[in-house]
């Protein structure tokens, strides 16, 4: 989630480009083939254009219940099957969910390709989705919360940040839910959910890796092309009004002893050019130990155990989420305080051109990273279509960052990340134990 911090030694990596091919199969599904003859892999992969922000607001949780739930089975699947299959072809398979979007993949050797198509279509043209899957999920969910959110230090951030900067849009629940209405859901609602969104016309599909091109269409069309054509879907569009004052919020963590300060911002969506140059802005401000942020506050100062920051860019908005660990007497006001000299200089001074270079090293470094598996260049792929309309930007996205100049920089900093366009959370220790 936040921004890698790795630097190129020797100069700036140059990225070898990802040649693929596209084309609709006549249910709509949309279809990226990438041929790379030196992978002896091969990635197939499904992306779906369902998250958590296609939720009703009482029915939470059900894009993310569904990346669990349709690995349960299928009509020639049987149930507790799939792991098997997968795993006895020498693959590796897994899922995430996303308020956007879900994301299936499996990745064999190459010459398991056809296995891995009717695995995907499998999952798509009937799963089995009845009381036992979902009561059995239900669990296992239950338990994904109870992990990683509710009795995990600090685990709630998120959560309460995004019930606090958003005020309508869906991204105001997070990506798990709510147990409470997955616990209300009754079969029926699960398979109607399933019946919207898990079509062939509000999908892509990726292959890519070692695979003969004219061979894997054949047995695309084998495979998904009978698959019937869902409902033409219209997504609500919802638009939140600008942040004009401070929002202030509490929260109490049982399982924590030190407060730590949260400050975040919400960011315009991730297709925009602004969006682009406030992820260099989190970079240069909080991206490991050499950002500006954690050299002063924890390395010069020593008044912070930690400071960072995450980015989440979403197809709608995002946020900006800073935070920091006083140490000792320091108190969050204090931090809060150097953070905010900090962002006034961005927004009144421009950044060194040494700053500047090094940012841009930095983001040809993740590009090249991103591409440099058959596994990333697939989900790259699927993104830049589903998301962001655009397959093309999985070649040229780093020339839009070479293009954003200093004075870029200055101004969306004094744009976006004002005192009266964020929210405080005061994050702090309860005497309550944790709850179960």
């Amino acid at each position: 989630m936040a921004l890698s911090a790795a630097l190129l030694l020797g100069g700036i990596a140059s990225a070898q480009k990802v040649d693929f091919e596209e084309y609709n199969l006549d249910n709509g599904m949309h279809v990226i083939l990438h041929n790379d003859p030196s992978a002896p892999v091969v990635v197939t992969s499904v992306m779906y254009h369902v998250g958590a922000k296609d939720e009703k607001p009482d029915r939470t949780g059900f894009a993310h219940f569904f990346e669990h739930l349709l690995f349960e089975g299928t009509a020639n699947i049987k149930r507790g099957e799939w792991m098997k299959i997968v795993t006895s072809n020498g693959g590796v398979n897994n899922a995430n969910t996303t308020d956007d979007r879900t994301y299936y993949y499996e990745v064999f050797p190459s010459n398991n390709l056809e296995l891995g198509l009717w695995m995907e279509s499998e999952r798509m043209m009937h799963p089995i989705i009845n009381q036992i899957g979902v009561d059995t999920q239900n669990e296992v969910v239950k338990e994904e919360k109870r992990t990683n959110f509710d009795n995990r230090p600090y685990g709630n951030i998120l959560t309460v940040v995004k019930e606090n900067i958003f005020k309508v849009h869906p991204y105001r629940w997070n990506t798990i839910g709510s147990m409470k209405d997955l616990d209300a859901a009754t079969l029926e609602e699960f398979r109607a959910f399933n019946k919207k969104f898990y079509t062939p016309n509000n999908s892509v599909l990726v292959v890519a890796g070692q695979i003969d091109i004219a061979q894997t269409k054949e047995w695309i069309q084998k495979y998904f092309g009978a698959i019937p054509k869902g409902e033409t879907l219209k997504k609500q569009i919802f638009v939140e009004e600008p942040i004009t004052q401070t929002i202030k919020a509490t929260y109490q963590d049982p399982n924590i002893q030190i407060p730590m300060l949260v400050a975040s911002y919400r960011t315009p969506s991730m297709k925009t050019r602004d969006a682009r140059v406030l992820n260099l802005i989190s970079s240069y401000l909080s991206d490991g130990k050499s950002s500006k942020l954690y050299k002063k506050i924890v390395d010069q100062k020593k008044m912070a155990l930690q400071i960072g920051a995450v980015g989440f860019s979403q197809e709608d908005y995002g946020m900006y989420i800073i935070y920091g660990l006083p140490m000792g007497t320091f108190t969050t006001n204090e931090l809060l305080k150097e953070i905010d000299e900090e962002i006034a200089k961005i927004q009144t001074d421009l950044i060194s051109e040494k700053d500047y270079q090094k940012l841009q090293n930095t983001f040809d470094n993740q590009f090249v990273n991103s591409n440099a598996a058959v596994e990333g260049i697939a989900e790259n792929l699927a993104k830049f279509y589903m998301l962001y309309g655009d397959v093309k930007l999985i070649n040229s996205e780093i020339d839009l960052y070479h293009s954003i100049t200093r004075e870029e920089i200055r101004d969306v900093a004094k744009k976006y990340l004002n005192p009266n366009q964020r929210l405080i959370l005061d994050y702090v220790p309860s005497t309550e134990k944790a709850q179960n």
